[in-house]
């Protein structure tokens, strides 16, 4: 069985960059196809053979992609996939859109239903009303040829029971349910008390980090942001001294935090959270806005709390009504998300699709 992955771009990384990683440990011979390729960005893309669109060669690409939407699909409908047996998209955008002939199985890994278009649209500009009113006709344009290719995918596997819907909602489509791999802690931990509560995040609108930092004025309680984004300056004028900004932490710094904190803080309504995850996996638990993925990874009362409404009042009162959490409870929930059970789960679900579709 041959087999080729694709991914948006490649750029950054991320939750969708660890998820490239664990399938690349499952189909090491399978290429990488995707519009852009930022070497400097993306170090960890060094293990893929990278083959990139004609958008490479534009000007600008590697770091302003968002110059070139209309030009996304088309990039990626222009590579040929006949050579392959099974082709997988990893995708919140335009991946999906690639052109498969029928003896090859179109695989998409959808992280979520092209979120600026749909679900995120009115946060995307929500800063931004001038660019929201001009780019009007081209959001119609990519709204209506995100439903056309929405349907080029043979089959969907959603990274959660949020992106689940939406895909059913945005697309009136089907899906199954992989959630995605998380590097939890390793055995033997010393479990201890924290005094500050800590925050793991892109520092980009969609986060909210904006509500915390409030919250956390109120509270006089130490904070600590790990984390980067164009909000970075606009986030430090809103916080008090008590609020310190880490910037980027390299993946062993960060879990040196996780050990020490209170309680990790999730804001933005998310698709599935892996920082969650990650930090129940210390014994830490979670105090999250009670809405998307992270209700599903989170227990209520058992490995963290949510807050209802996405104000900094509402999580300055559950901060205050905080009760005891066994870190034992945190550890074993967050087992099921581990990257041995995604391998293993993702490579059966490709061979039984690959059988069933022969």
């Amino acid at each position: 069985m041959k087999v080729a992955l694709v991914y948006d771009r490649v750029n950054k990384f991320g939750g969708a960059e660890r998820v490239l990683l664990a399938l690349h440990e499952i189909f090491p011979d399978a290429p990488l196809y995707t519009s852009v390729y930022n070497k400097v960005a993306a170090p960890w893309a060094n293990v893929f053979d990278v083959r990139t669109s004609f958008i490479q060669k534009l000007p600008l690409p590697k770091t302003a992609h968002e110059y070139y939407p209309y030009l996304m699909g088309p990039a990626f409908e222009a590579f040929i996939f006949d050579e392959y047996d099974v082709v997988i998209s990893v995708t919140h955008e335009f991946a999906k859109s690639i052109i498969t002939k029928p003896k090859t199985l179109h695989l998409c890994y959808c992280l979520t239903p092209t979120s600026y278009l749909l679900s995120g649209y009115d946060q995307y500009f929500s800063n931004k009303p001038l660019l929201k009113f001009i780019s009007k006709p081209i959001i119609n344009y990519l709204r209506r040829y995100d439903k056309i290719i929405a349907n080029r995918p043979d089959k969907y596997i959603a990274i959660s029971k949020t992106v689940q819907e939406r895909i059913k909602k945005y697309y009136g489509l089907e899906s199954d349910i992989i959630y995605p791999p998380v590097n939890l802690a390793s055995k033997g931990l010393t479990f201890r008390g924290g005094i500050f509560f800590l925050i793991v995040s892109r520092l980009v609108p969609n986060k909210r980090i904006d509500i915390p930092i409030e919250a956390f004025n109120k509270l006089g309680l130490p904070l600590k942001i790990i984390g980067t984004g164009r909000q970075l300056s606009e986030l430090k004028n809103l916080a008090k001294p008590n609020i310190e900004f880490l910037g980027f932490r390299t993946d062993e710094e960060v879990v040196s935090y996780y050990k020490s904190c209170r309680a990790v803080i999730v804001c933005g309504e998310e698709d599935f959270n892996i920082v969650a995850v990650e930090a129940q996996s210390f014994g830490k638990p979670v105090i999250a806005y009670g809405k998307g993925g992270v209700t599903e990874t989170v227990i209520e009362g058992k490995t963290g709390w949510f807050f209802q409404e996405q104000t900094p009042d509402s999580l300055v009162q559950k901060i205050k009504n905080l009760t005891e959490i066994n870190p034992q409870d945190c550890i074993t929930n967050a087992k099921k998300y581990s990257q041995e059970r995604f391998k293993k789960e993702f490579k059966d679900y490709v061979l039984k699709s690959w059988n069933n579709y022969l």
